[in-house]
């Protein structure tokens, strides 16, 4: 049975400013900023983080059916999508807005400062997942990551209400959202995709403390980048997975993706959690060292050399059979 990946799908437009914003800003000053950045370069990039998840999937041979609200300016994107093994047919195409564009600005010691227009986003409330099963089978598990906000609450109350396991990924939704949406979102959760500020933020606005969390959750994966993840449950120890050695970071944007990519492949193809976690580490590796959310690809062979430098030859050789033999290529 196939993974569906509702979310996001967008246009990134990046760019790198070659200073520090924290110098930018003035003590006292916070509550009247006003402060443009002179950038190096603007790059344009396919992203939005259903679409990144999807395409981490499906370089790793899972076809997984994205979900999501485009605009008519969609057309060389679904075709993109469709040559690296995205089912795109469930996606919902907008009469009158264009796709959603996320626009970031990163400075030298990889702090972001981002904004995002949702445009065609704004219309994923009206998809309905039903018919999506329908046509291609009881979803194994549905990702409800960053999306338009009324669409990821239908999501996750559909899948509670249909029995769907689904995994909660509210990412940049929890900075505005209140207790109560991040708890509806959240609760029974087979998976909860977290990096460590989002779940500091997730405890402070639903009042709920760690231990709480774990109760409403299958299993919490929390993010610490260069610290690598960490991930817990209540009916197992804490595993502690390190960061990918000698990883140089070029384009942090879309790290996370990746990783959740890399993580729903490898527990589809029967991995445990440990294993899941490396294989999700070693995909934001190749994901952060390219500019580009989509830009990075996973050759066989080198991929599998660094993950046993990383991790091990055993874990390496338990990888192995289930990477596609010719992976498609970015």
């Amino acid at each position: 049975m196939p993974v569906v990946v509702t979310g996001s799908i967008a246009t990134d437009h990046l760019m790198t400013f070659p200073g520090k914003f924290a110098e930018q800003f003035i003590e006292g000053q916070m509550e009247n900023v006003s402060l443009s950045f002179l950038v190096d370069d603007l790059v344009q990039h396919r992203g939005g983080a259903g679409a990144n998840m999807a395409y981490g999937m499906g370089l790793l041979g899972l076809a997984p059916v994205l979900v999501g609200s485009v605009g008519s300016d969609f057309d060389d994107y679904d075709a993109w999508l469709q040559r690296h093994g995205v089912d795109t047919r469930s996606i919902r195409w907008s009469e009158v807005k264009h796709t959603a564009r996320f626009t970031c600005t990163t400075d030298v010691t990889n702090n972001q400062i981002a904004s995002f227009y949702s445009g065609a986003m704004a219309e994923a409330s009206f998809i309905e997942l039903a018919p999506v099963a329908a046509r291609v089978g009881t979803p194994d598990l549905v990702v409800v990551g960053p999306n338009d906000p009324t669409a990821m609450v239908r999501h996750t109350e559909e899948c509670r209400e249909r029995g769907y396991p689904f995994l909660a990924d509210p990412s940049q939704q929890l900075a505005w959202a209140d207790g109560e949406m991040i708890r509806s979102l959240v609760e029974g959760a087979d998976l909860l995709f977290t990096n460590e500020y989002e779940a500091a933020l997730l405890k402070q606005k639903t009042g709920w403390s760690h231990d709480e969390v774990l109760d409403r959750v299958g299993c919490w994966v929390v993010t610490r980048a260069a610290k690598g993840v960490r991930v817990e449950s209540r009916t197992a120890d804490p595993i502690e997975v390190i960061a990918v050695p000698e990883t140089k970071p070029v384009e942090p944007t879309g790290g996370g993706d990746a990783l959740r990519a890399g993580f729903v492949a490898a527990r589809q193809w029967g991995l445990g959690i440990e294993r899941a976690t490396q294989v999700g580490s070693a995909v934001a590796t190749a994901a952060v060292e390219v500019i580009g959310t989509q830009e990075y690809d996973l050759p066989r062979g080198s991929f599998l050399e660094r993950f046993a430098q990383a991790f091990g030859a055993d874990a390496a050789d338990e990888v192995a059979p289930h990477l596609p033999q010719s992976p498609r290529s970015a």
